[in-house]
C-alpha cells in the first residue's frame, strides 16, 4: 500500500488517524490503543512510513493488530500457548559441564526461579540435560493463572517475549518489573553465547539471532508502553 496521508494524529479514544480518518486493523476494527504512550508509539510508526507501507518496519502496529483482532475475541488459545512454556522453561534445563557454563546459568537463572517461587508460592523441578522433566501440577496451574490475568495487549507482548527467550518465568518477571529487559535477554542467550565463544559465530545463526532480538526489543517497547500514561 502506498502512503496516501499527510497527517497522523490520535483522537480522544487513542485511535490512530490518518488525515482525520481512523486506521483500522486487518479485521476492520479501529486501531485503538490502551495507553497514551502506546498510542503515540504506534502513531510514530505511521508517521515514519515512506512512500509505501512496510509492515516489517511497524512491529508495534502488528502487535496491536494481533491484540485487537486475534487475542481479544478469544484469548483462551493464546493463554494456553503461552502457559505451555512453563512445562519446558529454559531456566529449568541446566548444563552438567563445563563448570564455567554451569556457573553462568546458575548465576543468571536461579534468581529468576527464586523470584517466581516467592511471587507465586510455587516450586520447580530442574535437571541437567535436555530430557523432559515434569513440573509440579500446582506450579503449572499457578503460572497459567498468571498468564490468564493479562489483558490482550499484554498477552500479545508476552507471547513474543516468551518465544524469543524460551522462558515464561523470565517473561513474567520482566512484566512484573523484577528484571530489566537487557538482563533477561543476556540470561536467555547464555547457551548461544557459550557456543559462539567456543566455536565462533555462525552467519545463519547470527542472522536468526538478530531477527529474534528485533522482535524481542519491539515486544519489550510495546509492553513498557502499555502501562505508561
Amino acid at each position: 500500500m502506498k502512503r496516501f496521508w499527510k497527517e497522523v494524529a490520535l483522537d480522544a479514544d487513542r485511535v490512530v488517524t490518518l488525515d482525520g480518518r481512523p486506521v483500522r486493523t486487518p479485521g476492520r476494527a479501529p486501531l485503538a490503543l490502551p495507553s497514551a504512550a502506546l498510542a503515540e508509539a504506534v502513531a510514530h510508526e505511521w508517521r515514519a512510513v515512506g512512500e509505501t507501507v512496510d509492515p516489517r518496519a511497524m512491529p508495534l502496529t502488528g502487535l496491536a493488530n494481533a491484540a485487537i483482532d486475534r487475542i481479544a475475541p478469544e484469548p483462551s488459545p493464546f493463554i494456553t500457548d503461552i502457559a505451555r512454556y512453563a512445562e519446558t522453561d529454559l531456566l529449568c534445563y541446566r548444563a552438567d559441564s563445563p563448570a564455567e557454563l554451569v556457573a553462568r546459568q546458575e548465576a543468571a537463572w536461579e534468581p529468576l526461579l527464586d523470584w517466581a517461587r516467592r511471587r507465586y508460592d510455587i516450586h520447580f523441578a530442574t535437571t541437567a540435560g535436555v530430557m523432559h522433566i515434569a513440573q509440579p501440577e500446582a506450579t503449572l496451574t499457578r503460572l497459567a493463572e498468571a498468564v490468564a490475568a493479562c489483558d490482550p495487549f499484554t498477552l500479545a507482548a508476552l507471547q513474543a517475549i516468551v518465544s524469543a527467550t524460551g522462558s515464561l518465568i523470565g517473561s513474567l518477571a520482566l512484566a512484573d518489573g523484577a528484571i530489566e529487559a537487557e538482563a533477561l535477554w543476556r540470561a536467555a542467550q547464555i547457551d548461544e553465547d557459550w557456543q559462539a565463544e567456543q566455536w565462533g559465530e555462525d552467519e545463519l545463526a547470527t542472522r536468526a539471532r538478530d531477527a529474534k532480538r528485533a522482535s524481542y526489543d519491539a515486544a519489550v517497547r510495546f509492553l513498557a508502553a502499555i502501562s505508561e500514561n
